[in-house]
């Protein structure tokens, strides 16, 4: 007769990461509902897992770029080329996202019969004073100090800085000289991935921890009170990932299934903490091992946190049109197209500030005369729309980095194949040994 305790020995290392996240989002949905009080008790397990993440950032992103972009030959156009392709796609999807955000506001109209009696502007004229200018953004993009930049996770500084490094080093005609900062950032690279699945061992109480707090802190009744804007916000990026992500997987001819098997865990992770940082590093591992080349997905994750944000631009135009419905006032559609062109470049610098979302989103108002009391509806349920559209930037994001591996000739390279062949192998050998050892005990 088999011993229990080995059956469930058995049963838990089966029990994959994926399947730890999904029962923990389940778990903590429930404490929160049920024990909202408690739930906020546990939140800073949540900040830690995040503040865990964000130690990461820094090194992974420097060591992968560098080596991704100096490690694998001497040419800068490639480049070139490869970050022109990419904010041609960002700009091509997020213009997408934009107008169905905008098409699902008009259709849905969630915004008719909200009452703003009452409701204070104080929130949204706070936030006007922090709205993004062009200066800003490029300001975003070039830090004052790179220790600076890596202090407060500026991710497109950081990439900044790693390309220009990268560069240099390309440049630099002794091999003797090359070598060694190469095999520096190598081994930093591969370590931090290691410490990456060391932290990804919390990340089932971490994430549960998240979502009580969230359920715990804004209840399940504020999602009724403004459950129609909610569930269009959902709607409308489930027809955005239906209608524009999805035709791009086929046209891109990349393996569906196993981008999807590949994404999984850190749109859930991006998903239950309303952080894309914290799904970044798995992010970041998942496309290395589906097949995409080091150096595309050390370039294109960090730079479409930046420029290729669909979820949050979907959100802004729908959030945007929802505040003038509130207002009772009724836009024409070449207005509603001139604040989506505006949105198309204020949205942009979205990444690196506090709250980005509702600073764009008060400018927005501030600049067309539409009422700012609608952010103090919008904030009861923004901790619920942040969870969607943040797996869906990220989810974006990964399909960019896949797309742009196989344009570029870097998807599933021999190098790849030869890298899954001998882990394969390994794998292999660890399963026999492990099945002899239990014979043995017998």
């Amino acid at each position: 007769m088999a011993n229990p305790l080995r059956i469930v020995w058995r049963l838990l290392r089966r029990t994959t990461l994926t399947h730890w996240i999904l029962v923990s989002m389940v778990v903590g949905f429930l404490l929160g509902w049920q024990a909202p009080k408690f739930s906020l008790e546990i939140k800073p397990l949540a900040t830690l897992f995040i503040r865990m993440i964000k130690m990461l950032i820094v090194p992974l992103i420097f060591s992968t770029l560098v080596v991704g972009i100096a490690g694998h030959g001497d040419d800068a156009a490639q480049i070139g080329r490869l970050a022109l392709k990419s904010i041609i796609y960002f700009e091509l999807v997020t213009t997408i996202a934009l107008a169905i955000g905008l098409a699902a506001v008009n259709i849905s109209r969630p915004g008719d019969g909200v009452s703003l009696a009452g409701k204070t502007a104080d929130k949204g004229k706070e936030l006007t004073k922090n709205v993004i200018s062009w200066a800003d953004e490029l300001y975003h993009i070039v830090p004052e100090s790179f220790f600076k930049a890596g202090a407060e996770n500026e991710v497109l500084q950081i990439v900044f800085c790693s390309i220009l490094f990268a560069v240099a080093i390309m440049k630099i005609k002794k091999t003797e000289l090359k070598k060694p900062m190469l095999e520096i950032n190598q081994s930093l690279s591969e370590i931090m991935f290691k410490v990456t699945e060391y932290v990804m061992f919390y990340a089932p109480i971490g994430i549960g921890a998240a979502m009580a707090a969230s359920i715990g802190q804004n209840g399940i009744g504020v999602i009724a009170s403004l459950g129609k804007l909610v569930a269009t916000l959902y709607v409308a990026l489930i027809v955005f990932i239906l209608t524009t992500l999805v035709p791009i997987m086929f046209i891109a001819r990349l393996p569906v299934r196993d981008f999807l098997h590949a994404i999984v865990q850190p749109v859930m992770i991006g998903f239950s903490t309303a952080s894309s940082e914290a799904a970044m590093p798995k992010a970041m591992e998942k496309l290395e091992e589906f097949g995409c080349s080091p150096k595309v997905v050390a370039f294109v994750i960090p730079t479409g946190y930046s420029f290729n944000l669909d979820g949050t631009t979907l959100y802004l135009s729908l959030a945007t049109i929802f505040c003038a419905q509130a207002g009772g006032i009724e836009l024409e559609i070449g207005r509603q197209i001139i604040i989506m062109l505006s949105l198309m470049l204020t949205s942009k610098g979205v990444a690196g500030v506090p709250r980005a979302s509702m600073v764009v989103l008060s400018g927005a108002l501030s600049m067309y005369d539409l009422p700012l009391e609608a952010i103090s509806l919008i904030l009861g349920v923004d901790a619920f729309m942040d969870m969607a559209r943040t797996a869906t930037n990220l989810m974006g994001n990964c399909l960019a980095t896949a797309v742009m591996a196989k344009w570029e000739g870097e998807f599933r390279t021999e190098e790849w194949h030869a890298n899954r062949k001998l882990k394969q192998q390994n794998e292999q050998s660890d399963d026999y040994g492990e099945k002899d050892l239990e014979a043995a005990k017998y």
